[in-house]
């Protein structure tokens, strides 16, 4: 009987990832903007105010990886940082208008690409294809838990006993 586990997909995620961002690059590079900073930036756009080490939890990047992307959009005018009023040792994160005004023309590009990707494919199949792969998704962030978190989840879960 043929097992899930026999079907290999890993490399055709990564292809997949890798071309996604080959083509949005080549797509955005008219604004200046690498994916990451076009990541950051859009998500300061929708959560103004963020500490580097929380925009860091949301993007699943190392801390220091964001300061190096940050740094990059203060000297390029797309991000400021400005005081915590709650903790001087720190800085909340904004978008400048010169980021919001090109948002929309990124977020065009993003649905240009979904668009060009997904030709062929209806809306019901790539659905079903996306939870399948939250579930992916799901299933391998549950292997960092620890070990005492993931027994006590298969002891909730119980078999009626």
């Amino acid at each position: 009987m043929a097992k899930t586990e026999d079907l290999p997909f890993g490399y055709l995620l990564n292809d997949v990832t890798l071309l996604f961002r080959k083509h949005f690059d080549r797509r955005a590079v008219k604004f200046g903007l690498t994916r990451a900073q076009w990541r950051a930036t859009k998500m300061l756009h929708h959560r103004e105010g963020l500490r580097q080490t929380e925009l860091a939890e949301y993007l699943e990047m190392e801390p220091i990886a964001v300061g190096r992307v940050i740094d990059r959009l203060q000297a390029a005018g797309f991000v400021e940082r400005r005081p915590d009023p709650r903790d001087r040792r720190a800085w909340r994160l904004y978008p400048t208008e010169q980021a919001r005004a090109v948002i929309g023309d990124m977020e065009q590009i993003g649905r240009g690409l979904r668009k060009d990707a997904t030709q062929g494919i209806d809306y019901d199949e790539l659905a079903r294809a996306l939870a399948v792969l939250t579930r992916i998704k799901n299933n391998l962030q549950a292997l960092d838990q620890p070990a005492e978190e993931a027994t006590a989840r298969t002891d909730s879960q119980g078999d009626g006993a």
